[in-house]
């Protein structure tokens, strides 16, 4: 049997992923865009207290900094409209500016206006402002989630605003500046607890020195990575274009796996464990697992990212 992209990603078909995390993120999608603006500020306020603190420094701002000044000298009532324009996804020189840029600066670009905001700089809420019904029950199941989940939530809903990163230019992308890889001297060796696969461990350790030159050499040609709850990206050149643009600074700590033979002479390796990511800080890990697929050369043809439903199914490694 020869695998495919698309049969590689029944690999381990009794992962229980976090699918709440998408089916909230359909409502608020759903949502109008006054909604979904008060929602995000009121998940500001929620900061700290039900909804995982934001990691300030995180992102380069640099790259937002003529976009924020321009915001900051507007009137409210244009604030406002640049906000719902962002929401409805309309076709504005700033909703452009906002679709180049990368997860990081827009999540970067939000904190900054919900400061803006609790300081009167940016038009606020309206005192007494209460969310509607749909809203306010969206809210309430962020705040039901998990600190991972909470974030994957939270960032996709601002990700996937501004003006429609498809339609724009691949030169037109705005990245933060790839981060020099870790020295050698500075780097610690994962272990995890029942996996000796030379290839499975150089894929942490590289990913955490944020290596990723070295990284995307242990991929085959056509080999492809599946983040959680997104298509496969398949080939070299885009897998590393994702490496460089949204896997910056993250600390992967595997804990546990297992090895199972596969058809045609392929390897499938599970292996769980935790992520932290640079905007969330070190206090939070989101559960995660990796599911590869390693060709007979033991190169890596496919691997997909999951986040998990809950704690317990980091011990969860059976086929």
């Amino acid at each position: 049997m020869s695998f495919t992209v698309d049969s590689a990603r029944g690999i381990f078909p009794n992962t229980l992923t976090a699918d709440v995390v998408p089916a909230t993120i359909a409502r608020f999608n759903q949502l109008n865009a006054e909604d979904q603006l008060a929602l995000i500020w009121f998940a500001y306020l929620e900061m700290g207290k039900t909804i995982t603190v934001a990691a300030l420094g995180a992102a380069n701002m640099q790259f937002a900094e003529i976009t924020m000044n321009q915001i900051r000298q507007m009137s409210f009532q244009e604030q406002t409209q640049v906000m719902c324009d962002l929401a409805n996804r309309t076709d504005t020189p700033i909703s452009r500016a906002y679709g180049s840029w990368t997860a990081n600066i827009k999540l970067g670009f939000w904190y900054q206006l919900g400061e803006w905001m609790a300081q009167g700089i940016v038009a606020p809420i309206p005192s007494g402002y209460k969310l509607s019904a749909n809203a306010a029950s969206v809210l309430q199941a962020i705040q039901a989630l998990e600190s991972g989940q909470q974030i994957t939530v939270l960032r996709n809903c601002v990700v996937d605003m501004g003006f429609d990163t498809s339609k724009l230019d691949s030169s037109q992308r705005v990245s933060e500046p790839v981060v020099v890889p870790r020295d050698m001297a500075q780097r610690t060796q994962v272990t995890i607890e029942g996996i000796d696969n030379p290839t499975v461990l150089n894929y942490m350790n590289n990913m955490n020195a944020n290596d990723f030159e070295v990284l995307i050499e242990l991929f085959t040609p056509d080999g492809a990575l599946q983040p959680p709850f997104q298509k496969p990206i398949v080939g070299k050149d885009a897998v590393l274009r994702f490496f460089r643009e949204e896997c910056q600074n993250l600390k992967l700590i595997p804990e546990r796996g297992v090895t199972e033979p596969a058809d045609g002479g392929y390897t499938q390796i599970k292996v769980t464990g935790k992520v932290q990511t640079p905007w969330f800080g070190a206090g939070v890990g989101m559960n995660m697992a990796w599911r590869f697929l390693l060709s007979p050369e033991n190169k890596i043809f496919f691997v997909a990212i999951d986040l998990l439903a809950s704690p317990k199914e980091l011990l969860n490694l059976v086929r």
